[in-house]
């Protein structure tokens, strides 16, 4: 009876162990758990923003990764670059504010461009012969495989004269670094070995 007696104590003691220990282990996995769920709704939290509309109500903004945005960013200097670059009016002061911002977007091989057409009297000529030019962005490919990024444009230039307007085909190359963000470039790049690759006639077309 004795044995019988003990045999029963030793197993009611590995029974009570064995639910200690599944207890001990189910309290970890919830602990853990719990854990892990705190700290994803921390997560979540930190990604909004609210702002005060007018010291008058709540507004909920998100936030996201700033990376996400990088191509379309790069797109957009890109085009602005070719835009403040390559659309002239007749207007000597309007050329210079126009070619000074683009130059805040570039490098010096812009303005060892700019300095090359000049010194070929072709922004003499769009002054004198009142002639407008303007550009449109077909597309901007960038490699954002490799660092820094190569960017291919493609374009149209329209030169508007009295009697015609000619529509060039404008292709350029150029390499994009990361740059600080300010009031003259937000998009935060820079254009580096900018290039001419194509800039020839397609039509003319006469008024």
């Amino acid at each position: 009876m004795e044995f019988k007696t003990l045999r029963n104590i030793e197993n009611s003691f590995k029974q009570i162990r064995l639910y200690a220990i599944v207890f001990a282990v189910l309290c970890m996995g919830i602990t853990g758990f719990s854990l892990w769920k705190s700290y994803r709704f921390a997560e979540q939290q930190r990604q909004k923003i609210y702002v005060l509309d007018q010291g008058k109500s709540l507004m909920l903004a998100l936030s996201q990764d700033a990376r996400i945005n990088r191509p379309v960013e790069a797109r957009e200097h890109v085009r602005r670059f070719h835009e403040l670059f390559f659309t002239l009016a007749p207007d000597k002061d309007a050329i210079e504010s126009n070619m000074k911002r683009a130059f805040n977007l570039a490098d010096k091989s812009a303005f060892n461009y700019y300095k090359d057409l000049s010194e070929k009297g072709y922004y003499n000529r769009i002054i004198s012969g009142n002639v407008q030019q303007r550009t449109e962005v077909d597309s901007v490919i960038c490699n954002f495989d490799t660092y820094p990024y190569a960017v291919q444009t493609y374009a149209q230039q329209f030169i508007i004269r009295s009697s015609n307007v000619t529509r060039r085909s404008l292709i350029t190359s150029c390499y994009l670094v990361n740059s600080v963000r300010s009031d003259n470039n937000p998009q935060g790049f820079n254009i580096e070995k900018f290039r001419v690759e194509e800039n020839r006639d397609i039509e003319v077309i006469e008024r």
